[in-house]
């Protein structure tokens, strides 16, 4: 399955809301996640640059392969342009985590989020609160138009939303999460 996201920085939450329950936007959820990300030594998954997840909101729990795409442009530049996703759900998150260290993949990093979930028809809309850097949101479709009408639909230029995972926000805000073992709101932990 591909992802087709748009992120947008620095949102007013209370004004947000009103107008995602003004487009028609139904409130699914609030979450808090706790996530381990792992890699692999294996040289094809680090050329794809994928990655593992495991993730848990204290409710679900879901494993997932990542892989950002990308797209050459004009200029001989990569540019990403989705995010391709194979998910399972699991019943156990510690074991999850145990099992696909049992197989060899390196554990990278422990994060933590909070998200306020709207949606309305085929587009997700995730106000999402990470430590240390603004709240943005995250506008995700089947496809990068139905994205953008949404963003439109909201007040948003989708050519200035920022397409890449929280760590593309991150580096706006002068982070590489790379350095980190550890992103929770008790504080960031450097490798």
């Amino acid at each position: 399955m591909e992802e087709f996201e748009i992120k947008f920085l620095e949102v007013d939450v209370p004004e947000l809301e009103k107008k995602l329950l003004s487009i028609g936007a139904k409130k699914v959820g609030e979450y808090d996640y706790s996530r381990t990300i792992f890699y692999s030594a294996d040289t094809n998954m680090e050329k794809k640059k994928g990655w593992i997840r495991v993730r848990t909101d204290g409710r679900e729990t879901t494993l997932a392969y990542k892989e950002n795409i990308k797209e050459k442009q004009e200029d001989g530049s990569m540019k990403n342009v989705g995010m391709k996703e194979i998910e399972v759900m699991v019943d156990d998150y510690e074991k999850t985590c145990q099992l696909v260290k049992a197989t060899g993949f390196l554990e990278n990093q422990k994060e933590k989020n909070r998200r306020i979930r709207y949606v309305k028809g085929e587009v997700v809309f995730d106000i999402d609160f990470w430590p240390q850097i603004p709240t943005y949101l995250e506008i995700e479709s089947s496809s990068f138009e139905k994205a953008k009408n949404a963003a439109r639909e909201l007040g948003f230029d989708p050519e200035i939303g920022i397409i890449g995972t929280a760590g593309t926000v991150y580096k706006k805000y002068g982070y590489n999460i790379n350095d980190y073992s550890s992103i929770t709101f008790e504080g960031m932990i450097k490798k």
